[in-house]
């Protein structure tokens, strides 16, 4: 600092340095790991004219202008939530392995576990089904943590061990009285929406508790949160979803993908409809992506994990900004 110059040091990274040597060495396992077992590591825009359609995710979207001497000519792009699309257009056009380190953005997210820019590292691998995803992503947190095997526990189970309800068959009534006897304190506008119902009680009544010792991964999601997997056709249907969680915090989601592009765009439309009746920009629910599907995507299985959230549990750091050189605060 400048002698006289009392300013706040803001240009400063909020990491410190061995936690950002951390990270770099986290990084380096992450690719040795797929690099080893045949991957390909692939780089998909950052922005792009489609974006996934989910009624809580909040893409950002960019004018990209066409001449900058008439700024109000130009077009829309989106910054993307995940490399999910361009990943599986790669999948549609030959690749069988494929995995990115990317930069993705959400908007409306800050706080000691979100960042709205962070890093994913996301992975697809062609002709896998739902339990070989899982056993992938048990091998990646064991070789990149160095902790033990995932244990493995349905979304089914994990409800009824941890606060008694079968969150399949449970109506909502049943849902909000056990919500009310753990005492969870229920934020505005949850109304009758079931799914918003069961997060909350997953975040505030089952996620605590899982993967205390090692990893756990929780699998088997209603089929009413399925985003872009399949659904399996059970008593009642279950969507072929799994998520990983560690020490209390989810650290990955995955999916036997969705191949059917009349079901995506069936869910695109359902998403638009459910944003809009929360006040939500709509977003487009033609994409590439679905010329990719009705082409053919072929069978596989992706994963998407938060890197960042891995370095904090791996320092030991409470606050994403004490493993990120510049939230978005300091950006």
């Amino acid at each position: 600092m400048v002698p006289g110059n009392t300013a706040p040091a803001d240009f400063l990274p909020t990491a410190s340095p061995a936690n950002l040597a951390l990270r770099a060495r986290l990084l380096r396992r992450v690719r040795e790991y797929f690099d080893g077992r045949g991957f390909l590591e692939v780089e998909t825009p950052v922005l792009s004219a489609d974006t996934v359609v989910d009624r809580h995710l909040d893409p950002l979207a960019v004018t990209l202008f066409d001449d900058p001497r008439e700024p109000h000519i130009g077009r829309a792009l989106w910054l993307q939530t995940s490399p999910e699309f361009g990943m599986k257009r790669l999948l549609a056009a030959g690749a069988t392995a494929i995995y990115q380190v990317a930069r993705v953005f959400r908007g409306g997210e800050r706080g000691a576990w979100h960042n709205p820019e962070f890093t994913m590292v996301e992975w697809y691998r062609v002709g896998d089904g739902m339990q070989e995803g899982m056993q992938l992503l048990s091998e990646v947190a064991e070789h990149v943590l160095g902790c033990g095997a995932a244990d493995r526990l349905s979304y089914r189970q994990a409800f009824r061990s941890c606060v008694g309800l079968d969150p399949l068959l449970a109506s909502i009534e049943e849902i909000e009285e056990t919500v009310q006897r753990f005492g969870v304190t229920v934020p505005a506008g949850l109304g009758d929406d079931r799914d918003a119902w069961l997060d909350l009680l997953l975040a505030e009544g089952v996620q605590p508790h899982l993967g205390r010792d090692r990893p756990t991964i929780v699998y088997d999601y209603p089929a009413s949160q399925a985003a872009l997997a399949r659904v399996r056709d059970e008593d009642p249907p279950v969507a072929e979803r799994f998520e990983l969680f560690f020490r209390g915090v989810e650290l990955a989601n995955g999916y036997h993908e969705l191949i059917d592009a009349g079901v995506l765009r069936q869910r695109n439309a359902a998403a638009n409809r459910q944003r809009t009746a929360d006040g939500k920009y709509r977003l487009p629910e033609d994409s590439r992506l679905l010329a990719a599907m009705d082409r053919g995507l072929p069978p596989s299985t992706g994963v998407a994990m938060g890197f960042d959230r891995l370095v904090m549990l791996a320092a030991g750091a409470d606050d994403i900004a004490q493993v990120i050189a510049f939230p978005v605060e300091r950006a």
